[in-house]
């Protein structure tokens, strides 16, 4: 499997992330399957965060690990300061309790990717940064990044890092699919426009996507004449959608392959680092993304896709 680098961080990231959103003790089974099996492909990279099933996401992670000794091979990437019932979260002391939860519920002491899961826009970028880099020379963080935030932002907060000496984010994870999201898939989530993506272009930010095969949009369970799941139709219909499925489909033809591997190969071709987050609920459907990472796209054959060359 393809690794990324990403500033700060010894380890490569496999390009398939781990999506573990579901995971917990009581299903420990099925999910120690998912990550051996995982590991087994070239997999080492495993997305969670603070709030994923009540905390109960990082407890069954941690517990894999410890049974399996292999923390020093895993590159972990959590997220913290989520909103809560009362609002943002996006503060020091909220980080901090974040953070520290989640070391203990890993059985860690380090968190190789940690990321804002959402951003505050009131809250300056200095008080961010600064907060971050408490932790970073600490030694409880490898690499910070953020989490639905857009690349204005990103920007701005790495502009002060750099003036200030400071370690600024290494990466970004946000939603970049094949399909166009009409409005936020939750509020306060950012979905990669064309500005955002020549932004990543020129940067070179490593990108982690979320939703990177579009809620199953490619996988042929929809039509625009069957909206059975509210939101992937509020999210994702639309006619220039429909239009980049024929050609998708077009495209999985001609190459002998699926479909939502297209879809998949769309995210994992851009011409920066990128890496797709995948929450396969078996085995199979595991494998079937790890067989679309070795589709190669070209760059005409990504702005086809994307409509952004008719």
């Amino acid at each position: 499997m393809h690794l990324l680098e990403v500033d700060g961080l010894e380890k490569k990231c496999s390009q398939l992330v781990l999506g573990t959103d579901y995971y917990k003790p009581e299903i420990a089974g099925k999910v120690f399957e998912l990550m051996d099996t995982f590991v087994k492909i070239g997999g080492n990279t495993i997305d969670t965060a603070h709030i994923y099933a009540g905390g109960k996401s990082e407890t069954v992670i941690g517990m894999w690990m410890k049974e399996r000794k292999n923390r020093e091979d895993i590159v972990i990437l959590t997220k913290g300061a989520h909103h809560n019932q009362h609002g943002p979260r996006v503060n020091p002391q909220a980080i901090r309790d974040d953070l520290f939860t989640s070391l203990e519920r890993l059985g860690t002491d380090y968190i190789d990717l940690y990321a804002l899961h959402r951003d505050d826009p009131n809250i300056p970028v200095s008080v961010i940064m600064d907060a971050l880099n408490e932790h970073i020379q600490a030694g409880r963080i490898r690499a910070i990044g953020a989490s639905n935030w857009t690349w204005q932002r990103l920007q701005e907060a790495n502009d002060y890092a750099k003036s200030n000496g400071l370690r600024g984010f290494a990466f970004s994870s946000i939603n970049l699919s094949l399909a166009k999201a009409n409005e936020p898939w939750w509020a306060g989530c950012v979905s990669a426009d064309n500005e955002t993506l020549d932004w990543h272009e020129k940067t070179q930010m490593p990108l982690f996507s979320w939703s990177s095969q579009a809620r199953g949009f490619f996988s042929g369970r929809f039509t625009p004449d069957k909206p059975d799941d509210k939101d992937v139709v509020r999210v994702f219909f639309s006619d220039d959608n429909w239009e980049r499925l024929r050609r998708a489909e077009q495209l999985a033809k001609e190459r002998g392959v699926s479909t939502i591997q297209i879809a998949l190969a769309y995210v994992l071709n851009q011409p920066f680092p990128a890496g797709a987050l995948i929450g396969p609920q078996s085995v199979d459907e595991m494998m079937s993304s790890h067989a679309g990472t070795n589709i190669r796209l070209t760059q005409d054959e990504l702005r086809w896709l994307d409509l952004r060359s008719r």
